[in-house]
């Protein structure tokens, strides 16, 4: 039983790491469509991935080994904040570690060696994306961990696994705090994941770029370690929003039954959020970096009032 329970967390592992670009072509399939646009194939990020291992990694002289380190310690680090976020099962040895608090310091020491790589080489452009990736961060954890521990004080917990077998076992009721900490938590995740309105994740444009400006002096296998690390940050959050504020579906044993469930539902709500998130890339523009405060800012109010509906509203009911 130990040793299924086991394999299941590795399959769980592995499902990340494999869906992750397949979630981000879906969304640049239905961005193209959407568009007007013939676009990419939907398996495109997988043949991204595969041409850029099997080219050579090129590094400028002025790097040091930290630039080398850097793509595998951000992707392990990723890869790890992921797989404690319940994908199919709440019954898992990973539910023991999924605590939001150590998914936040996993993402966070991939954002701080990703920050540290961009400004290794001394360009420009990755002191700049570093500057402004270390911007978003400073306002988006807070508004991430607000948000979070509005829905701990209902579930008493920080623990994603119980607080998904809480909103399971609860009745089903329309808490205000809960929809406040949903908008909260979309907004840091659109600021998180780079995406629009706080970034563009296609453009090549100094002007504009965060994530990109960062990883531009990397190629090859490196290169590659960090676009799997940025899909796998979007499947986190994307799989944070559905489980947490949506978990119906996730098994709650570890039946075959109950893990087939768990993964088509898994699927469709990742299929419809990435529709979602399509649409709203394709009727928004890129707002002015000097903006990105007052959007985390928001973030942050609405974490905040989520807290304070909770204590007046739903203490004592």
């Amino acid at each position: 039983m130990n040793l299924q329970i086991s394999l299941l967390a590795l399959v769980q592992l592995v499902l990340y790491a494999l869906l992750a670009p397949l979630v981000a072509g879906w969304i640049h399939w239905v961005k193209a469509k959407l568009q007007n646009r013939c676009g990419a194939r939907i398996f495109q990020p997988y043949r991204d991935l595969y041409k850029l291992f099997n080219k050579e990694a090129r590094m400028a002289h002025t790097a040091s080994q930290l630039f080398r380190a850097s793509p595998y310690i951000v992707f392990t680090a990723t890869l790890l904040a992921a797989s404690a976020v319940p994908l199919l099962s709440i019954n898992l040895p990973t539910a023991a570690i999924a605590d939001i608090i150590a998914i936040a310091g996993l993402l966070a020491l991939s954002r701080f060696f990703l920050a540290l790589a961009g400004m290794d080489v001394g360009t420009a452009f990755g002191g700049m994306g570093a500057s402004r990736e270390m911007l978003v961060s400073a306002l988006a954890e807070p508004a991430m961990l607000v948000a979070v521990f509005t829905l701990a004080m209902t579930a008493h917990t920080t623990n994603l696994a119980s607080l998904v077998g809480f909103q399971l076992t609860e009745t089903f009721v329309l808490r205000p705090s809960f929809m406040f900490a949903l908008a909260a938590l979309v907004l840091v995740a659109i600021a998180e994941t780079g995406r629009i309105p706080v970034d563009n994740p296609s453009t090549h444009l100094e002007l504009t770029m965060i994530h990109e400006a960062m990883i531009l002096e990397y190629s090859g296998r490196h290169l590659a370690l960090m676009e799997w690390a940025a899909q796998l940050k979007l499947l986190l959050y994307g799989t944070l929003l559905t489980n947490v504020f949506f978990p119906w579906g996730i098994a709650q044993d570890l039946s075959l039954t109950s893990l087939a469930i768990g993964l088509l539902s898994l699927i469709a709500k990742l299929l419809l959020l990435g529709i979602i998130l399509a649409i709203s890339e394709t009727v928004l523009a890129k707002m002015r970096l000097f903006r990105t405060p007052a959007f985390l800012n928001l973030a942050l109010l609405l974490g905040l009032l989520g807290m304070l509906s909770h204590v007046i509203l739903e203490i004592g009911v």
